[in-house]
């Protein structure tokens, strides 16, 4: 793989602007393959005021270590850079975050610099269109102390389009939710500055209806950031947390967070407080 260093990190802003103008790839003739680059910045350091206002916006603590969250805004603009990159085989825009795997092999200092690497790997179809993972790896120094494997799905027909869905799992009900979480357009407009991410989906009601939502709706990984706030303070240094994300979250809304204590970890769970269908379900262990 080539590594191409970066000198800074990149601009969101710049990015969904080109994706909004429809300067980014779609599948075609070089849509059978994955850009062979991986994009490096090296010695970032944590801006404090940036990680106070992610707390406050996800319901977590400020303390001296690192939410388990929090390096994927870090490692996100690198993720977008590479997404919006000739050699990448479908449009960032309009595709769906479908799962997302952290693992933490300590905790990190909010003053240790870090060295940031992002890659494209694992393209494979899906009977709903394609999906790829994005590996993004935070080093301090040599060490590997954190690594997320992001799964992105473009949806298109592929050769598993005509395969039948998967029965559905028995579900057991839930007990009572462990707590309610409440989210509308002014939290996650602040995420999405505090974050970067300024999809569309997020922060534009034309912007989501043209993506087929009936509203804006909440980022994934603000869910999956809040949802660890049902647990904070019982996270072990070394974990992983492995989230896959069901209906979106139309805003506002309230939302039902549960939290299981099983032998090995956590099950959580995020869940429509009626209907009870999940929005994100999750392992921690």
């Amino acid at each position: 793989m080539a590594r191409i260093e970066l000198p800074s990190l990149p601009s969101t802003f710049d990015i969904y602007s080109r994706a909004v103008l429809g300067a980014l790839p779609v599948v075609g003739a070089s849509g059978d393959s994955l850009p062979d680059d991986v994009l490096v910045l090296r010695s970032l350091k944590v801006d404090p005021d940036n990680l106070a206002e992610y707390t406050k916006v996800c319901g977590l603590r400020f303390g001296d270590s690192l939410p388990l969250t929090y390096p994927f805004i870090l490692t996100f603009p690198l993720v977008m850079k590479l997404m919006v990159s000739k050699g990448f085989p479908f449009a960032a825009v309009g595709s769906v975050h479908a799962e997302n795997v952290i693992e933490q092999f300590r905790p990190i200092s909010v003053t240790e610099p870090l060295d940031i690497a992002v890659h494209a790997e694992n393209m494979r179809e899906h009977r709903k269109g394609l999906l790829v993972d994005l590996v993004s790896e935070v080093n301090v120094g040599r060490e590997l102390v954190w690594r997320q494997t992001s799964t992105f799905l473009h949806q298109q027909r592929t050769s598993l389009s005509g395969q039948p869905k998967p029965e559905p799992k028995e579900e057991e009900v839930p007990p009572v939710p462990t707590s309610t979480l409440r989210v509308d357009q002014k939290v996650i407009d602040r995420y999405a500055a505090v974050s970067g991410d300024r999809n569309p989906i997020h922060v534009s009601t034309l912007g989501a209806k043209a993506f087929g939502f009936p509203k804006t709706i909440a980022h994934g990984m603000w869910s999956a950031a809040a949802t660890l706030s049902a647990v904070e303070g019982r996270i072990p240094g070394k974990v992983t947390y492995a989230v896959r994300f069901g209906k979106p979250v139309l805003l506002p809304s309230s939302l039902s967070l549960y939290a299981q204590h099983v032998a090995d970890g956590w099950d959580l769970a995020l869940r429509h407080p009626k209907k009870q269908y999940p929005h994100l379900t999750a392992t921690l262990r």
